[in-house]
């Protein structure tokens, strides 16, 4: 999905539209159905929350590679059971 606002040379005030480009073919938003429009709005929802929960995750990541580095600094001086 690939939301645009182009330029439109038919537009005496020269105004972005706000345009959709799916599926290989361009629709201009503010012709769309309403019920278009709401999937649309839901796919950004969608795509927003995707977003967000990989950012959590690369944080969640981070987090979890520094505490791997303590506990080995921590280990580095206690004696294991075994080699």
């Amino acid at each position: 999905m690939f939301i645009s606002k182009e330029f439109n040379s038919a537009n005496p005030e020269n105004k972005k539209i706000p345009t959709l480009e799916f599926d290989g073919k361009k629709y201009d938003i503010n012709s769309l159905p309403e019920e278009v429009k709401d999937l649309l709005k839901g796919l950004q929802v969608a795509d927003t929350q995707i977003r967000m929960h990989k950012d959590t995750l690369r944080l969640l990541d981070l987090g979890r590679n520094s505490i791997g580095a303590q506990l080995k600094q921590k280990l580095e001086n206690i004696s294991p059971v075994e080699n």
